[in-house]
């Protein structure tokens, strides 16, 4: 495609950044051209991070409900499942499967949990607990439908 007619139109990227993609210029050499986005694409975008946002707040039912532990929270916050957490974390996966249990992972030690938490950019205080607002801090919204 060429650079006038990469796609420009208003979606899912903000604050006046744009996704890179490659144009053909004038001189018919391929460039990297900055888009705002594109009406097919930002629905795919915007239906995938409605599906995302579903998981996450059932996950964080279940969390409340005292069926699963704050990491699983965490985890499908992330986009992980328990082998790429297990290798993050460098813990085994059954290990991981464990520490899914709210029995168990209330006696996780410090260390466990400080490596969870170092993984998820958090401290070992907030790895115990689930966010209040989680809806609003850490979910990508999607209030704009296309």
């Amino acid at each position: 495609m060429k650079v006038d007619e990469v796609p420009q139109d208003p979606g899912i990227i903000k604050d006046g950044r744009c996704e890179i993609c490659y144009a053909v210029d004038r001189d018919g050499s391929y460039v990297l051209y900055g888009s705002k986005g594109w009406t097919p694409k930002n629905i795919a975008n915007s239906q995938a991070w409605d599906v995302i946002n579903n998981r996450i707040r059932a996950v964080a039912e279940q969390v409340r409900k005292g069926k699963e532990s704050p990491l699983a929270f965490y985890m499908v916050q992330h986009q992980m499942d328990v082998r790429l957490l297990a290798k993050y974390a460098g813990i085994s996966r059954w290990r991981v499967r464990r520490h899914l249990k709210p029995a168990v992972f209330e006696k996780l030690g410090a260390r466990i949990l400080s490596r969870y938490a170092d993984l998820f950019e958090i401290s070992v205080d907030q790895i115990k607990r689930i966010p209040n607002d989680f809806n609003q801090e850490n979910m990508t919204p999607s209030d704009d439908k296309y």
